[in-house]
């Protein structure tokens, strides 16, 4: 109950980011609502982070304890409820199975153990989330998208795992460092450049972290930070600054550049 002696609001967040593989990403505290029956299309990746949710699937009953990860596979139906009075908060992701990091065969082994204890898959699951609620972060998204799947594939079917790929080589983040130096503005899909360097996304992303001590993402951003500290001392006011070198608006612009640098670009270009 709340301090007046109501019960608290329910509240939900939904949105389409623009990361492939992702249907949908859905935040939500609920008290009082009961999910029927019902299934998906989509693969459900859920985390609480509050109280807990029990469920049905294949008439079996599991539950969401604080900590645990759960994957419900698509066309199986199952419910929900809270398992604790004062319901649960969730974050839920909703992953296309044609296009997402997840395929057919990993369906049967969801279904055995659809609830996972691994900390540090729910670490990059809250990492993912923070990145998914970040326009502009669609790179940083696919990256700790394709690490989520690939940890999922390995708990759930270690048998059918994709191999590991030849250790991280310098070719692979040679090649992918150059189409980052070359997007620089316009960007580049994880899937795309995967595809122009021969290489699986998982790989990619290891490579270059292995070569070079940063992840792509983390890369791509402070190359238009730096080329935004120059424009800035030229005069340029932030927000055509931010249009000029890739950021998705002057908000982007300030996370990342007070992230780098220290403080806002407006301070910055003040040299206060």
């Amino acid at each position: 109950m709340a301090p007046d002696g109501t019960s608290p609001r329910e509240e939900i967040t939904a949105w389409r980011p623009r990361v492939r593989g992702v249907a949908e990403v859905f935040h939500a505290h609920f008290t009082r609502h009961a999910y029927p029956m019902h299934v998906h299309d989509t693969w459900t990746l859920l985390i609480v982070d509050e109280g807990a949710v029990r469920y049905d699937l294949e008439r079996h009953e599991h539950g969401t304890p604080l900590g645990t990860v759960s994957l419900l596979p698509p066309q199986v139906p199952h419910n929900g409820s809270a398992a604790t009075p004062g319901g649960f908060r969730k974050r839920v992701l909703y992953l296309d199975p044609g296009a997402g990091p997840l395929d057919a065969s990993l369906v049967g082994p969801a279904v055995d153990s659809p609830d996972l204890v691994d900390p540090l898959l729910r670490h990059r699951i809250g990492q993912l989330h923070t990145a998914l609620a970040h326009p502009g972060d669609e790179l940083e998204a696919a990256a700790r998208l394709t690490l989520v799947g690939e940890r999922l594939r390995t708990r759930l079917r270690p048998r059918l795992a994709e191999r590991r790929g030849p250790e991280p080589d310098r070719r692979v983040a040679a090649s992918l460092r150059d189409l980052l130096d070359a997007r620089l503005v316009e960007g580049i899909d994880l899937a795309e450049a995967a595809a122009l360097v021969h290489a699986h996304p998982a790989h990619l992303v290891r490579s270059f972290g292995a070569a070079y001590g940063i992840a792509p993402h983390q890369y791509l951003m402070a190359r238009r930070v730096d080329r935004a500290r120059r424009l800035l001392l030229d005069g340029q006011p932030a927000g055509e600054v931010a249009a000029a070198v890739g950021f998705y608006d002057q908000s982007h612009l300030t996370r990342h550049f007070k992230r780098v640098v220290g403080v806002p670009p407006g301070r910055y270009a003040r040299g206060l």
